[in-house]
């Protein structure tokens, strides 16, 4: 039963954190743009700042989590971003606005995925892997439910008001959430060690202590390539469809990216129990690169626009779950919080990096080579998970020889 309340009360947390201080963005940045006197751009601009300030950072939240708890830190984060969406709202200039908007950003890396990931490997770290499957299920919502009710609410309240209202939910209802998550945390799974260190081993672990660096470097830069695609493709989506001749047809096929994300989510939950987690990631890896094969090679249709939204939908709710039960997999849970951490800092850097940099390409080189750069760049992610496969794999050989090797001596 303790298991799925931390699930169910996460899920609501995870749901909220994002919502408000992520998926709202896009929907009240051009009211922030004509009251700040700013374009959309500069606006967007601002919040890759605050991305890329988060995510240098993330190393230091990460081990605090190890150091002091995760639910503690998320405690502590809920209240932090509500004091920044407050300062948001109060803001009355460009130059205090991006200090508050990169505050925002940087609480969002206590309260977000991978802070609730380290939780639950620090409360349950025998369920852990399940948990975070479950929990990328529930969290998957979070754009279905906060775009709408954030257009609904800019509907009759300013952006600075709503913003008070998000402030309100992190403090009545993620705080409490947090608070109580908090409470006798299983600290005894937690320690600052380096993946790569010896003291970091566990039961879970398949790489060798030889290998174990090498393993880390390869996930996190797939983790990397993948976020660049992540980022930039669903940044630049309803344009990228449109300079390809599926204006009307790609803002209708891209409604199906959403539901596409939690069917994966569901169908990993009901038929992938047994599957490596690394065998999801290189499945991810490929449903991405796939689809953009798919926009690129085809000729544009509806239907084709369809399957380019589905298959990226697909990919994107799989490379969500293996973000957090690839490093237990492979690593263990001692020392997740600050695994995650330097792994975090690495994707939100490339991240915020990525929309302009794709956008940079579609000006200068055209769409489809921008799309086929995008598609190289996921290429090299299946190959770094490919990599690690064959470090596991000789892991495996070595230890169902190793009882031989000590009966023949």
């Amino acid at each position: 039963m303790k298991r799925w309340v931390d699930v169910a009360a996460l899920g609501v947390s995870q749901i909220i954190g994002y919502g408000t201080l992520y998926y709202s963005f896009s929907v009240l940045a051009p009211s922030m743009a004509r009251d700040l006197g700013w374009t959309s751009e500069w606006v967007f601009g601002a919040l890759s700042i605050a991305l890329l300030t988060s995510g240098l950072v993330a190393p230091w939240t990460g081990r605090w989590m190890d150091r002091f708890g995760a639910g503690r830190i998320m405690a502590f984060g809920s209240a932090a971003a509500a004091l920044a969406l407050v300062a948001c709202a109060a803001t009355g200039s460009v130059i205090t606005f991006v200090p508050a908007l990169v505050a925002s950003q940087v609480a969002a890396t206590l309260v977000q995925y991978g802070a609730a990931f380290s939780l639950l490997v620090q409360r349950q770290p025998e369920t852990a892997q399940r948990n975070i499957v479950y929990l990328t299920l529930i969290a998957g919502f979070a754009s279905t439910i906060f775009w709408p009710l954030t257009a609904w609410m800019h509907g009759f309240l300013g952006w600075r008001d709503v913003y008070l209202v998000f402030a309100g939910l992190q403090l009545v209802v993620c705080l409490p959430i947090h608070v109580l998550l908090a409470r006798k945390p299983d600290l005894s799974t937690a320690n600052s060690e380096r993946p790569g260190h010896p003291a970091a081993t566990s039961p879970q672990d398949h790489l060798r202590d030889r290998d174990r660096t090498a393993g880390f470097v390869m996930m996190t830069t797939a983790f990397a390539l993948q976020s660049f695609i992540s980022s930039a493709v669903l940044i630049h989506m309803l344009p990228m469809l449109a300079a390809l001749g599926l204006g009307a047809a790609g803002v209708a096929a891209g409604t199906l990216f959403g539901p596409a994300q939690v069917a994966s989510r569901l169908l990993n939950m009901v038929f992938a129990k047994n599957l490596l987690q690394l065998h999801l990631a290189i499945i991810s890896a490929v449903l991405l690169v796939l689809a953009l094969t798919v926009i690129i090679v085809a000729p544009p249709s509806f239907w084709v626009a369809m399957l380019f939204a589905t298959l990226f939908g697909l990919g994107s709710g799989l490379f969500s779950i293996v973000g957090g039960t690839l490093p237990l997999e492979l690593f263990g849970h001692q020392g997740y919080g600050a695994l995650q951490g330097r792994v975090m800092s690495v994707r939100l850097i490339v991240s915020a990096a990525a929309p302009f940099t794709f956008a940079l390409l579609m000006h200068n080189a055209g769409v489809t080579w921008a799309l086929l750069a995008s598609a190289g760049i996921g290429a090299g992610a299946i190959v770094a998970f490919l990599i690690i496969l064959k470090l596991n794999r000789r892991a495996a050989l070595l230890e169902r020889h190793q009882p031989t090797s000590e009966a023949t001596t």
